[in-house]
């Protein structure tokens, strides 16, 4: 028998007064498996996640964690789900260590079970000599870090992540990157990781889907969804003799950017061969030519073009509480 989805979404929408945040979304995650979800503030990502755990229900459609219905089980879903939202909402009089020990507890952990994996969380986030400081003394970064030990620390089989990394250094960043990988391949977790971070995304995702304006444009592997714009996007060229403004004039109907003395990068349909080949003819020493691959940047840039420029995330009447819960 085919194992079920970890996460089924069938038609969900749901909507704020006027405003619609999520717009009949359809979307299965597999156990194991890393999704992202890519868009702009106001997408519907956090509204999304909000369903998915309960704490929202959806005007229309279906959705299950583990077979489960968030409306109705929605304390079995949250003890099966690990949360991480993009403001970490710690006890600022509690230590480091207690805000996570009593979230073990409210998840049912005994304090014997409990220590060792806070131990481990702590050791493994770099938090360890944080243990024993209140979170009102923490920096952004730490507290993102804290609130991601808070989401682990029940051992959850699904990670629910928003932003995981906002504030953090590069190093954090790095390390939080690496946790999630491993919660994945290495555990069998599931994750659902809501991030504007592009490179991010690509780096971590097996599929991810983007959404704007609460619907869902497309869904795929990062591999999948760049080759849908082509197999190259433009050529990057690199002089021997520092002279890269020489290229542009041969260049009048294609866009052209000078990077440095020595390199220019064509962007659009351009027919390699034959440019060199021009280039040289007219005295141009070619050092390096390297075709520029299309990114999940240039992906979500080309979705953005082709909307209405006159639509907006928000109708006019919307209240501001009301864009902090949609984003």
């Amino acid at each position: 028998m085919t194992e079920r989805p970890a996460l089924e979404i069938d038609g969900v929408t749901r909507r704020f007064g006027e405003l619609t945040a999520v717009d009949d979304i359809t979307l299965d995650v597999q156990q194991g498996e890393i999704v992202g979800l890519l868009g702009h503030n106001g997408a519907g990502k956090t509204t999304l996640i909000r369903v998915l755990n309960g704490l929202l229900s959806p005007d229309e459609g279906r959705v299950r964690v583990l077979e489960k219905d968030p409306t109705t089980h929605g304390q079995l879903v949250r003890r099966s789900t690990g949360v991480l939202t993009e403001y970490p909402a710690l006890d600022e009089f509690l230590t480091t260590t207690e805000n996570l020990e009593v979230y073990a507890a409210i998840n049912g952990l005994t304090p014997d079970l409990a220590r060792p994996r806070i131990d481990r969380l702590l050791e493994r986030l770099g938090l360890a000599d944080k243990r024993d400081e209140p979170a009102r003394q923490l920096s952004a970064g730490l507290k993102q870090r804290v609130a991601l030990a808070r989401a682990l620390v029940h051992d959850p089989q699904i990670l629910l992540l928003d932003e995981p990394t906002t504030n953090m250094d590069p190093v954090a960043a790095r390390g939080v990157r690496d946790l999630v990988v491993e919660s994945s391949r290495q555990r069998g977790r599931t994750v659902l990781l809501s991030t504007h971070n592009l490179a991010e995304a690509e780096e971590l995702c097996d599929r991810v889907a983007i959404m704007r304006f609460g619907r869902l444009l497309t869904v795929g592997s990062p591999v999948e969804l760049r080759r849908s714009l082509g197999d190259t996007i433009g050529v990057r060229i690199e002089t021997a003799d520092g002279d890269a403004d020489r290229i542009v004039p041969y260049l009048e109907e294609t866009a052209v950017r000078v990077l440095d003395r020595h390199t220019v990068e064509v962007t659009g349909p351009v027919e390699i061969p034959a440019l060199v080949a021009r280039l040289v003819t007219v005295g141009i020493a070619i050092r390096r030519v390297e075709p520029l691959e299309p990114t999940l940047e240039d992906l979500y840039v080309s979705f953005h073009d082709e909307l209405d420029p006159t639509q907006t995330p928000y109708p006019p009447t919307t209240a501001g509480d009301q864009r902090q819960d949609v984003a």
